[in-house]
């Protein structure tokens, strides 16, 4: 499977970020990769994107399988930042919805959208794949 395709395809990242005590933080996010760029929604109370407002440096992984010959990955590191433009956040954070509901109508979809205040935009420095 070519690494572009696995990221487009999957539905979770997971998302590691430095607390101002250099304490990691790892938290499972929907995300969607366009542009070779991961796009993440959130609120700037979350304890991510308060990490990356400190301390922008962060790491990554999107994998699947527990039997070989059907496990792959991608991991890597690299830099994220805060859009807190709103039109554009609700412009990305519709996008990635779209991914995970039939339909933005349905009321957990408003909920997210409606507390959704920023997008964690993370650019990648370095990625490392595998498959078994």
């Amino acid at each position: 499977m070519k690494t572009y395709e696995f990221l487009k395809s999957q539905k979770i990242l997971r998302l590691a970020t430095i607390n101002g005590k250099n304490n990691p933080h790892i938290v499972p996010v929907w995300y969607e990769f366009r542009d070779k760029k991961f796009y993440v929604g959130t609120n700037t109370r979350t304890r991510k994107a308060k990490n990356i407002k400190v301390n922008p440096k962060v790491s990554f992984c999107v994998d699947i399988g527990i039997k070989s010959p059907d496990i792959f990955g991608v991991m890597g590191i690299g830099k994220a930042r805060l859009i807190l433009e709103r039109n554009q956040v609700s412009f990305i954070a519709k996008r990635i919805l779209k991914r995970y509901f039939k339909s933005l109508k349905a009321k957990s979809a408003q909920e997210l959208l409606d507390d959704t205040n920023c997008i964690i935009e993370i650019s990648p420095r370095k990625t490392i794949t595998w498959k078994f």
